[in-house]
């Protein structure tokens, strides 16, 4: 079943035609890879699909609900299913705010009963339950972001995600900011959630070795155009469009000999 409808989706800025005539399909609790050079219009597709831009033309379906048409008071409602998760952690936290308050922010703005005196001892359970989620100590509360590593961050931006119980989650570059060892533990983390939560993901990247690891399907983009769509194994094995093998061909590969052959056969 489609969660998420993209149809003939269309931004202008000027003559700048950001992205064109782009229509696609996310299912619910699967991954969806979008990726593409920078500037490939990749980015603009996820704040139209989250409603942050307005499309020149074309619509955007939420659980077969179009979203710019939505009245405020229902759109209000469906926002709460619909959260991002940004490259930078650290530049989407205020740095004067302690955790509890960031991971709190989503259930204060969207429930006016947990505000005030009454509600902080129901957000702070709250809160201490989605840090424990995320593989964080509930005690860190009281903390601010400069007091965490980068990995851990992440998982206090992703806790906060998670606070109003969401059904789609946007991965703008979660990684590329991290090194290796922690990608691969808040990739871990990502995997667990969704199969825990039945979270569908639609995970944009330009780390292609990234996306071969995680994606049920990968959309490829160029110039603001849809080029492919595929399932990822279809797509890694016997990739259909010209550009695509361009991408593939500069993932660098860990074992030189086969660098060699797949140079040679190229």
């Amino acid at each position: 079943m489609s969660l998420v409808e993209l149809h003939r989706l269309r931004k202008e800025y000027g003559s700048l035609v950001a992205v064109d005539d782009v229509s696609l399909a996310v299912e619910e609790g699967e991954t969806l890879a979008v990726v593409g050079e920078s500037g490939s219009g990749k980015t603009t597709l996820t704040r139209l699909l989250l409603r942050l831009l307005q499309p020149t033309s074309g619509q955007v379906l939420f659980d077969g609900r179009d979203l710019f048409a939505l009245p405020p008071a229902e759109l209000r409602g469906v926002r709460r299913e619909m959260q991002v998760v940004l490259q930078d952690p650290y530049s989407s936290m205020n740095p004067r705010m302690r955790v509890t308050d960031i991971v709190a922010e989503p259930l204060v703005t969207h429930d006016r009963a947990l505000r005030g005196r009454r509600g902080r001892v129901a957000i702070r359970k709250r809160v201490g339950e989605l840090l424990d989620a995320v593989g964080l100590r509930p005690d860190v509360q009281d903390r601010y972001p400069h007091e965490f590593s980068g990995g851990q961050r992440q998982r206090i931006s992703i806790a906060r995600a998670l606070a109003l119980h969401p059904r789609l989650v946007v991965l703008d570059e979660p990684t590329s900011a991290l090194d290796v060892s922690v990608q691969a533990q808040v990739l871990d983390l990502l995997a667990d959630l969704q199969s825990r939560l039945g979270l569908t993901y639609v995970f944009v990247s330009h780390n292609l070795a990234v996306v071969q690891q995680v994606a049920d399907r990968v959309a490829v983009m160029r110039s603001g155009k849809l080029l492919e769509l595929a399932p990822a194994a279809e797509l890694f094995a016997t990739p259909a469009h010209e550009y695509t093998r361009a991408l593939l061909d500069a993932v660098p590969d860990p074992d030189p000999r086969r660098a060699r052959l797949r140079r040679a056969s190229a």
